[in-house]
């Protein structure tokens, strides 16, 4: 086994002058809400599903720190905690080796990157140690949403949060490397059912390898929640994640989802709150006083499109619109509204009332609802070009859309057109052009 200074080497190819971003695709807007907090001494906090490009995004910080602010290589460190060579090696322990390595005076600002902090033991005391005991600045992730919940007081008022999503309809056209331009309108519904129907995490649309999902979803069940929580019995985890993929988009009843698999609603519970805790899943509860809100189910919504189709299979496109829509209403906090059996999707904290109805009409009681409900402002998102009045500034959208990027990558294709469709479990698809040109093969439904 490598020792320390060997591993620290290793992780931090820089200070050999071999780093490079060569096959990256950048995330600007992401990375622009990260860089400012680079020039105080908060430690940056980065949450998100495993594999939605944290790590990348670190190393987009490393870049901007080398190139754009001239910083010295021998003053970056990165170090991913859940390596067997630094597992036990306590935090300070590391910056202690990495200020011998280089021989940096104690004064000296140096930058450290901690990847899977939430590996190390008491993470949370040992930050606010290096925060509080060191001049330096502090970049670190994890896959669990512990980092937002467990962190105890150590470093509240040291830190920002910020989650890393999954790509959203915009970034997923720069990493397919589409450019469209505004004489390509037409083309933009077809682009956005690929979306729909692929999703956002970043390596499965660069790939197309829809075993790029499954063994995520086996990655997330098998060392984020057994691992983590002592649950020796996988076939059940196994199975409450695809009956969460089935029931995404829904009203979810922890009594029934027991009684489907056969174990309590304790039971149910805990494990939903498992696969919460790994981003997998979000939750939002219904609109109302206290008491309809305590009483009444939640609805679930899955934080990418392409790992429900893969398990599911691509039907109810209205629903994955609908999921799409409230993932860009996150941040709103948004609730459902439930009056006399009409359903509207989303009431935002702010006061925005949103129903997405892809390619479809209110039913009477749902416009009726939907036009009496008190609300700051009324929005129905029926399309692609609707999603432009959820953003502050509607044009932006529109220019996201249509303005070349600065970065292409993955492999221009036309829109979907399934030329070839097999049937029965585990179906496969051809999609873009016709035979000839390329083609991309995936499975549209996948078990474990």
């Amino acid at each position: 086994m490598p020792d320390l200074k060997t591993t620290l080497c290793r992780m931090s190819p820089w200070w050999d002058g071999g780093f490079s971003l060569a096959g990256v695709v950048p995330r600007p807007r992401l990375l622009e809400r990260v860089r400012p907090c680079l020039d105080s001494r908060d430690v940056i906090l980065l949450t998100g599903l495993r594999r939605v490009g944290k790590t990348t995004l670190m190393r987009e910080l490393v870049h901007h720190l080398l190139v754009e602010r001239a910083v010295p290589a021998d003053r970056i460190m990165y170090a991913s905690l859940d390596a067997y060579p630094l597992h036990g090696v306590a935090l300070e322990d590391l910056v202690d080796e990495f200020r011998k390595l280089h021989r940096h005076p104690f004064d000296r600002r140096l930058f450290v990157f901690l990847d899977e902090v939430t590996a190390a033991a008491d993470w949370e005391q040992q930050l606010k140690g290096l925060h509080d005991g060191h001049d330096l600045k502090i970049v670190a992730a994890s896959s669990s949403a512990s980092v937002l919940r467990e962190q105890k007081g150590f470093i509240t008022g040291r830190s920002r949060t910020f989650e890393v999503t999954p790509l959203d309809f915009e970034e997923y056209l720069v990493f397919r490397g589409i450019h469209l331009r505004q004489a390509d309108r037409p083309l933009v519904e077809s682009y956005m059912n690929d979306y729909l129907r692929e999703g956002g995490m970043p390596g499965y649309v660069l790939t197309g390898d829809d075993a790029h999902l499954r063994q995520l979803a086996d990655d997330i069940i098998s060392k984020d929640i057994a691992a983590k929580h002592g649950v020796k019995a996988m076939q059940p985890l196994r199975d409450f994640f695809m009956l969460l993929m089935e029931r995404a988009g829904k009203q979810v009843s922890l009594n029934k989802m027991g009684a489907v698999l056969g174990f309590s609603t304790d039971t149910a519970r805990r494990y939903l709150g498992y696969f919460e805790d790994t981003f997998l899943v979000q939750t939002i509860g219904r609109y109302g006083k206290l008491n309809e809100t305590l009483h009444s189910p939640k609805k679930l919504y899955e934080a990418d499109l392409g790992m429900r189709v893969c398990f599911t299979g691509f039907r109810d496109v209205g629903a994955l619109f609908e999921s799409y829509v409230f993932q860009k209403l996150r941040a709103r906090r948004p609730r459902y509204v439930l009056e006399d059996g009409a359903e509207l999707d989303f009431m935002t904290e702010d006061g925005l009332l949103v129903e997405a109805k892809y390619g479809t009409e209110l039913r009477p009681k749902q416009r009726q609802l939907f036009e009496s409900f008190p609300a700051k402002e009324r929005v129905v998102i029926g399309g692609v070009w609707d999603l432009a009045k959820l953003e502050p500034k509607p044009d932006d959208f529109l220019r996201s859309i249509f303005s070349k990027p600065d970065s292409m990558a993955g492999c221009v294709r036309e829109p979907t057109a399934a030329y070839h469709v097999g049937t029965g479990r585990g179906r496969t698809v051809h999609y873009g052009p016709p035979p000839g040109k390329m083609v991309v093969t995936r499975s549209t439904r996948a078990s474990f």
